[in-house]
């Protein structure tokens, strides 16, 4: 065992006695030679493997600086190493796979490179003061804003559309009686003024029938502005006072909810999806299903919500179409069910279909990772890890949500809102760069 050793030394001697012959310098065997195990480098990178399964450091064996994230080959040194000293690689690398300790030692931190989002290229030292990079100092100024903005909100109270929600329809004012009616749509803006010259408040509202509103001083002729109104009415009736018609008034009145929604379409859509068809069917899941598998007899010049004043069962070819995107496309729906809401969440609706796009690249790098490690294996028992780790959270705010300042609430809300984009898009940028990274 020790003869093949002496050859193996007596040749490396002779390397480093030999330098190569040139014209330009001079370079020998030991200008490339690893400052750990002295032998030449073969897959030279910031970090040995043999120093991290040794120490458990991320940090340089020669300056002891730390560095995060996980090393990378230099593939131009490496290709030059090859060149310059073919017979030295192909005996360091018999070398190697002799060796168990070695191949166990490279193995692990294999492993271990696998298990980190590693960070792009040409990062170093200047990622340690990553707190004052690009992204770092938008977010702190949305932040900002964001308190600004909800400061000002709290100080004035409530809106107009939260004061409807919350109060009793036998207790509304003229005005708001014509707020009410223009929310059903930009139609409803024609009866603005019969409303109000008749100064109808919500007790006399309440009292109105099909054959009043036909007849003067009303006088709505059209019979789908009279379907609506009276379908809109009956379902006041019916809850004692508006119900939610938009993002904002579905907060006020399920804020509970409405910030799980968030969170869980987010991380989870599937399982956000499939909790509002269980739980949230009538209110929720049926306007989002019209919405985004329209019939194809659905009248497209009627505005979105009086197209959702009425629903009916979906056809089984909505529930096929549904099913097709919501198993390989599920951020596709909140796109397409946010798109559809522009005219009435201008900015809010930009920020949604953004962030469901941002999420569905994240998502296929997701599943690009595992096929790449061969671990198809595991995306069961990652799906019932996932299904659980989402169930305990939910469990887990229900629980405690009495106790959860509305303050805090709220900036979870707004948060997840219009902030998580602008962090998706910083993680899609570090995926590329990653994908790029192990293509070269």
């Amino acid at each position: 065992m020790e003869e093949p050793q002496k050859n193996y030394l007596n040749t490396m001697d002779l390397e480093k006695d030999e330098p190569l012959k040139s014209t330009g310098p001079q370079i020998s065997v030991s200008e490339f030679s690893c400052h750990c195990c002295y032998d030449i480098l073969v897959n030279p990178t910031t970090l040995n493997s043999l120093w991290w399964a040794s120490s458990k450091k991320t940090e340089c064996p020669e300056c002891r600086e730390k560095w995060e994230g996980f090393p990378k080959v230099n593939i131009l040194l490496r290709d030059a190493i090859e060149k310059l000293f073919p017979d030295a690689i192909r005996m360091r690398f018999e070398d190697i796979q002799q060796n168990n300790d070695i191949v166990q030692s490279l193995a692990a931190f294999q492993k271990y490179g696998n298990d980190q989002i590693p960070l792009a290229p040409n990062t170093g030292r200047a990622n340690q003061q990553r707190g004052g990079g690009f992204f770092s100092g938008v977010l702190t100024a949305l932040t900002g804003v964001a308190v600004v903005l909800l400061v000002y909100h709290w100080s004035s109270r409530e809106s107009e559309h939260d004061l409807l929600v919350h109060k009793a329809v036998a207790k509304w004012t003229a005005e708001e009686v014509v707020l009410w009616l223009e929310q059903l749509g930009p139609w409803a803006s024609l009866y603005r003024e019969r409303f109000l010259s008749e100064r109808v408040n919500g007790r006399l509202l309440l009292t109105l029938t099909e054959e009043e509103f036909s007849k003067t001083p009303y006088t709505i002729e059209n019979s789908s502005h009279r379907r609506a109104i009276l379908m809109e009415l009956e379902r006041v009736k019916a809850l004692g006072m508006k119900p939610p018609q938009n993002l904002w008034e579905y907060k006020a009145v399920n804020p509970g909810r409405s910030l799980f929604l968030l969170y869980a379409l987010k991380s989870s859509p599937r399982l956000g999806l499939l909790y509002l068809y269980l739980f949230d069917y009538t209110d929720t899941f049926l306007p989002f299903i019209h919405t985004i598998c329209p019939l194809q007899e659905d009248s497209s010049g009627e505005d979105i919500v009086t197209k959702l004043l009425d629903l009916k069962e979906p056809t089984w070819k909505q529930w096929r179409e549904f099913l097709v995107k919501y198993s390989f496309l599920p951020y596709q729906l909140i796109a397409e069910f946010a798109w559809d809401w522009l005219e009435v969440h201008y900015w809010t609706s930009r920020f949604l279909i953004i962030n469901a796009m941002l999420l569905s690249v994240l998502e296929l790098f997701s599943f690009w990772r595992i096929w790449s490690r061969s671990e198809l294996k595991t995306v069961p028992q990652r799906m019932w890890s996932h299904f659980w780790k989402v169930s305990t959270q939910g469990l887990f705010v229900a629980m405690f949500w009495p106790l959860i300042p509305q303050f805090v609430c709220n900036c979870l809300f707004y948060w997840a809102l219009y902030f998580n984009p602008i962090i998706n898009i910083d993680l899609v940028v570090k995926e590329l760069q990653r994908l790029e990274t192990q293509v070269l």
